[in-house]
């Protein structure tokens, strides 16, 4: 490996790690912002950089070159040894570009974007990395949709007849001179994922995870976007695909995985809450926005969905006079998918020390 190593990296927020652990000329400013962020999780960010430095060898230090656009990208390869990269697109023209490249890393395990064929005529090894973050969404997902189905966020720690009674449960009891005991509250309108129908609308690297969990539960898969996946994939994965109209129709819940974009603010609306199978529960863990707030209010009043969660909010911090917490079939929480923060830190530390392997063979 060259005495001056040359990394180009996607600017994603997250990957700003990587130039903060190779990069020595990353401002202090920058340092002290990310020492902040992960303090809750990880006191000792110093002692984390350090770490990880020891195991990556010859790849500290390292010239980090952030890009945002594809123009930058192309603009920053020559000379690169190594490109990181989540969503920017990877074709013949950018590996050609890059000159010296000689690793290209996927930050997730699906390499949609990236030429997979130009890269190995090239001799160019392509690195994947399943993203502890990602999985943590998944369980969110997952979390919420429990939730709401066993009414947890209601239930939990109120066991007592008054407590029941406060949240419009008063007791009766059975006659157990014949009958079993289970549910004494008379808790109606519980359910269960098995057999019941999910709809993923965006099969990226979190749908996927969420799709693989709650095969596990005994759900039918149903998923919505642009581009079919490949049949192998469907298969592997147990997913089938449909119109969006028909996900909406036919789901029980309806988990919107998309990018915060402006083409996806407002993503279901009135129209498609309106197609929404009577009762079906919707779980956001993406970007509020693209659920419309207006319109959502509108479909909860109404009394059609079966129940709503979110994380992240609408807004951040948020307001405990927030009108979404006025409903019982509500679940709301403070942007936690993807915690605790060693899913980022630990899925950095295994990128960079396996680029360093890949780049001193």
């Amino acid at each position: 490996m060259s005495n001056e190593n040359v990394l180009v990296v996607e600017d994603d927020r997250f990957l700003r790690v990587v130039g903060i652990v190779l990069d020595p000329t990353v401002p202090a400013e920058r340092v002290a912002a990310f020492a902040d962020f992960f303090a809750h999780d990880e006191p000792d960010f110093a002692g984390y950089c350090a770490r990880v430095r020891k195991h990556v060898g010859a790849l500290y230090p390292s010239t980090v070159r952030f890009v945002d656009t594809p123009q930058e990208l192309t603009a920053a390869l020559p000379g690169a040894a190594a490109l990181i990269v989540e969503s920017l697109a990877i074709g013949e023209g950018e590996l050609a570009a890059g000159n010296a490249l000689r690793v290209v890393q996927k930050f997730g395990a699906r390499p949609r974007n990236i030429d997979e064929v130009a890269c190995a005529a090239r001799g160019i090894k392509l690195l994947t990395i399943r993203r502890r973050a990602n999985i943590a969404c998944a369980e969110m997902a997952l979390t919420l949709m429990l939730t709401l189905t066993k009414k947890l966020h209601r239930l939990a720690g109120r066991i007592s007849v008054e407590q029941l009674a406060a949240v419009g449960y008063p007791y009766k009891p059975f006659d157990r001179r014949h009958t079993p005991n289970s549910n004494w509250p008379r808790i109606g309108g519980l359910r269960t994922l098995n057999e019941a129908t999910l709809g993923i609308i965006g099969m990226g690297e979190i749908g996927c995870e969420i799709a693989i969990r709650a095969a596990a539960f005994g759900m039918r898969v149903l998923y919505h976007q642009r581009t079919r996946l490949p049949e192998a994939e469907e298969r592997a994965l147990g997913v089938t695909y449909v119109s969006l109209s028909q996900l909406l129709a036919e789901s029980d819940y309806v988990v919107p995985q998309l990018p915060g974009t402006p083409a996806t603010v407002g993503f279901i609306g009135r129209k498609e809450l309106a197609q929404l199978k009577p009762g079906a529960f919707l779980v956001n863990i993406s970007r509020a926005e693209i659920v419309d707030r207006a319109a959502l209010l509108e479909t909860l009043r109404s009394g059609r969905l079966g129940g709503f969660a979110l994380d992240p909010l609408y807004e951040a911090p948020g307001r405990s006079d927030d009108e979404l917490l006025a409903f019982d079939n509500v679940v709301l929480s403070p942007h936690i998918a993807a915690q605790p923060r060693f899913n980022a830190l630990n899925d950095l530390a295994d990128m960079m020390e396996r680029l360093a392997q890949e780049l001193t063979q």
